[in-house]
């Protein structure tokens, strides 16, 4: 990968300066045109050299962890921290409680994800999520494995004693036991919430962070609550007190997602560049969705210098939902060597299609099919165009591959049919299930495709099966069916009115009653081809999902009289004949079906008298 990034003008993260132009969508440095010297300043890109497209690699950052956790502090400045909060947060969504052995469950696969931190719950809320959290600290939180990586597990709480005794029970069992504290920090929050001043605010918030150490907990985490739409010189000042009471890390929360993300990024940087002390802790980030921003505020403030990122699995989270872990996780991977400062996590990302659907599945709460990273559309190409180039080249229209998350596409191309789809992605899906068919049997198969593509959404591969067996598998054409038309109802005798085509092209129409619509339609192909069939076999299968399945249908049948052979042994068989149509008409893949053998049945009867059948038992069509 390091070739990739040689082009001219290209500044590495670790060779910026304020005299350089950066390649960085967003980056941190002191302003030299300004006359306060420590007002940060957040800049865009400017690049005079064009952008390279670059497909994610799968290899990148894997496992780069660092071997040691030290609370406030990071080895390698690249490395940013997830910390994942959907067993706290994401639950607070509406109908999305999980019972405590689902909590368990995902934490665990949290664990096999590499989240660096692990909040399990809200102790105080109830006996039932302390004692989750309780279990989550005792089991998960202690199974260290082989590189010696255990995840933080965290419990969070108001600024009380009896949150923080409750926190503190809860994770105390665990390797590594984190308290996140939290007190709002918005004037509207002071004013119509807490009902206290900014000075009882920050008594609040300085004393209970005291307290959590007090316990034993080394590993404090504070939150000024709504901090996006709170005074900075406030901030400032409580953030300064929090530190020196003890707090490990400083969580900046856009609790109600208010903040675009060059606010954000410039607010995580004039913390960092106006904030006492706080070079002795980690700065993290934790934005809420409601103007569908968390995602790019998370990566602004990352950017702007926050290593430690708070995230939930799917998004899900309060109101809008939270900053998505995939979509957080996957930009840095994808991007962070190109535009974002080298920044890297230590998450397994092949785990994430199987985290994300344990949490759809515990959680009650879908994923959108056009969720990026793990909804059912992200890796799905149903576009002519869009086909057309990832048959020739995938990297066309996918920037990572869908095996980085763990997702293994039943074709390779992760080509949907439908409607838009050409020949090209038809025949190429063909060839993947072993169909070498002919230029005239793919201009049949293709018409008889896209007139079921534009009844269906989406073409499944056991419905193409089936159209390619219609289609290449014809007998000598007979009798081609023109029309069929059948009534029947609780109040109306089953009738049927059948259009059949002879070889010579001439047009034969008969009515008939019969028991149903089927038995209606036969009786009237019977009536038009005067052939004596006795039905032996009928059968009726969906072959795909949903209620606009295609139906698939076998009939088997035999003539009265005709075609049978006299044995050695003087025993008389007779010769037997198949026929199967796929449609989403029932009624007319029945017909269909029924021609089909019919169709066969005659044309042998028109071969050679010369064929004998040997053998004592029946041969099928």
């Amino acid at each position: 990968m390091a070739s990739l990034f040689t082009s001219p003008g290209f500044i590495p993260v670790s060779q910026l300066s304020t005299s350089h132009p950066a390649r960085l969508l967003l980056y941190y440095t002191t302003s030299t045109t300004t006359t306060t010297p420590k007002t940060p300043t957040i800049h865009p890109t400017k690049s005079s050299t064009p952008f390279t497209t670059i497909f994610c690699s799968a290899t990148r950052h894997t496992h780069r962890r660092p071997a040691l956790y030290i609370p406030n502090q990071i080895p390698d400045p690249q490395y940013v921290r997830v910390f994942d909060t959907t067993l706290r947060d994401g639950e607070q969504s509406p109908g999305a409680s999980m019972t405590s052995k689902e909590k368990l469950d995902v934490a665990r696969q949290l664990a096999k994800l590499g989240v660096d931190i692990i909040e399990a719950g809200f102790p105080a809320s109830s006996n039932d999520d302390l004692e989750a959290v309780k279990m989550i600290a005792k089991e998960v939180g202690n199974e260290v494995d082989e590189n010696g990586y255990v995840p933080v597990i965290c419990g969070l709480a108001r600024c009380n004693k009896r949150d923080i005794d409750a926190s503190w029970e809860a994770v105390k069992h665990a390797k590594r036991p984190r308290i996140h504290t939290f007190i709002a920090t918005s004037e509207i929050h002071m004013k119509h919430k807490l009902k206290k001043t900014k000075e009882e605010v920050i008594e609040k918030a300085r004393s209970m962070v005291s307290y959590a150490r007090s316990l034993g907990c080394d590993d404090v985490e504070f939150s000024p609550e709504d901090a996006g739409r709170s005074d900075r010189e406030f901030l400032y000042q409580i953030l300064a007190e929090v530190i020196n009471a003890g707090a490990t890390t400083l969580n900046i929360p856009d609790t109600v997602g208010y903040t675009m993300p060059n606010e954000f990024g410039q607010l995580i940087a004039d913390i960092r560049a106006n904030t006492e002390g706080i070079e002795n802790v980690i700065v993290s980030t934790h934005c809420q969705n409601d103007l569908g921003l968390s995602t790019a505020n998370t990566l602004a403030g990352a950017c702007a210098g926050a290593r430690q990122v708070e995230v939930t699995i799917n998004g899900i989270g309060e109101r809008a939902g939270n900053a998505s872990l995939e979509e957080v996780v996957m930009a840095l991977k994808c991007r962070g060597d190109q535009v974002l400062g080298g920044l890297y996590t230590g998450i397994n990302t092949e785990q994430i299609i199987m985290s994300s659907k344990m949490v759809e599945e515990f959680s009650g709460l879908h994923v959108q099919p056009h969720k990026a990273i793990v909804g059912a559309n992200a890796f799905a190409h149903e576009s002519g165009i869009h086909q057309d180039g990832m048959l020739k080249h995938k990297n066309t229209y996918e920037i990572m591959s869908p095996e980085d998350i763990g997702l293994h596409r039943s074709n390779k191309s992760g080509i949907v049919l439908g409607k838009l789809s050409g020949r090209h992605a038809l025949r190429s899906q063909l060839i993947e299930f072993g169909y070498d068919i002919d230029s005239k049997d793919l201009d049949d198969l293709f018409w008889r495709f896209k007139a079921v593509a534009e009844k269906k959404k989406s073409i499944t591969d056991d419905d193409l099966i089936a159209l390619v067996s219609d289609v290449v598998f014809q007998p000598q054409v007979v009798w081609k069916l023109g029309d069929v038309q059948v009534t029947c109802g609780t109040l109306d005798l089953p009738m049927a009115t059948v259009r059949l085509i002879d070889a010579n092209g001439e047009e034969h129409i008969a009515c008939a009653n019969g028991t149903g619509p089927v038995d209606s339609a036969y009786k009237a192909i019977d009536h038009i081809v005067k052939e004596r069939v006795i039905l032996l076999e009928y059968s009726l299968n969906a072959v795909t999902e949903g209620i606009d399945t295609i139906a698939t249908t076998r009939v088997l049948i035999r003539g009265l009289n005709n075609h049978t052979s006299t044995h050695f042994g003087g025993e008389t068989s007779h010769r037997t004949f198949s026929g199967t149509e796929a449609e989403m008409d029932i009624v007319v893949s029945s017909v269909r079906a029924y021609v089909n053998a019919l169709n066969k049945m005659l044309s042998f009867h028109n071969q050679t008298e010369a064929m004998v059948n040997t053998g004592n038992s029946r041969v099928s069509a």
